[in-house]
């Protein structure tokens, strides 16, 4: 698959704490590897080339263990935020250069096994500006915050909560990298606000996936998914 995927890595990660004060969430370790070596081992087997890592606090660290990406067959490189963190949507803006026109966006705590491919021909296909991936949560896994009808994102808010808030924010998503040119370049911002400026605009295309998603963003969701992976391992191995 010829896009890029951009991962968003350089948050402080204090629900994690002590565990992070001195290693990046990205590094934890997860059924005996880092956790970025088994979303790059997804990345590979979704036939993703190239993988654009956006790293703020610590990551210098991820950049001298995982260098080029060579030993994890897929091509790396770095956007290091700089002195002055810059939200999840600053750090997009400051990788344009590396992105190019079109890219995925996944973040650096999510652990996605739903096909690629399929949402990049429905990204083309919409000609939208945006996509987002929902998964119906129904408050299972956390606190849904998306009306998704018919196949269209409706409302997407992390702080405003409604009852037909069904799906939520999946994890996995693709911009025009135009999208992101709105605003100025060093400036912090959050992606939310860029997907809630393209919900209102219409803009923002809605794919469904069926499979859950585990995450390593809080010390329950960092549990589950080691045992989660620990099995998979075991099932391999017998």
């Amino acid at each position: 698959m010829n896009l890029p995927v951009a991962i968003l890595a350089g948050g402080l990660a204090t629900r994690l704490r002590p565990l992070t004060e001195k290693v990046p969430k990205v590094l934890l370790p997860v059924a005996g590897k880092p956790f970025l070596a088994h979303q790059l081992a997804l990345l590979k087997d979704q036939g993703i080339q190239r993988v654009v890592l956006c790293l703020g606090y610590l990551g210098e660290l991820v950049e001298k263990e995982f260098g080029n990406g060579s030993k994890f067959g897929v091509q790396l490189e770095y956007s290091f935020d700089g002195p002055k963190l810059l939200g999840t949507g600053g750090a997009l803006r400051l990788a344009l250069p590396k992105l190019g026109e079109n890219f995925f966006v996944l973040y650096g705590d999510s652990y996605l096994t739903a096909p690629f491919a399929p949402i990049a021909q429905l990204f083309e296909r919409s000609e939208k500006r945006g996509l987002m991936t929902v998964y119906r949560n129904e408050g299972l896994y956390d606190t849904s915050n998306v009306v998704f009808r018919q196949g269209a994102i409706i409302v997407y808010d992390k702080k405003v909560r409604l009852p037909e808030m069904h799906h939520i924010d999946y994890g996995l998503s693709l911009f025009r990298a135009s999208v992101f040119e709105e605003w100025p370049a060093g400036q912090a911002f959050d992606l939310a606000e860029v997907m809630q400026k393209l919900v209102a605009r219409g803009e923002l295309a809605g794919f469904e996936v069926p499979e859950r998603f585990y995450e390593i963003g809080s010390p329950a969701g960092l549990l589950e998914l080691e045992a989660t992976l620990k099995k998979k391992q075991r099932r391999t191995e017998a």
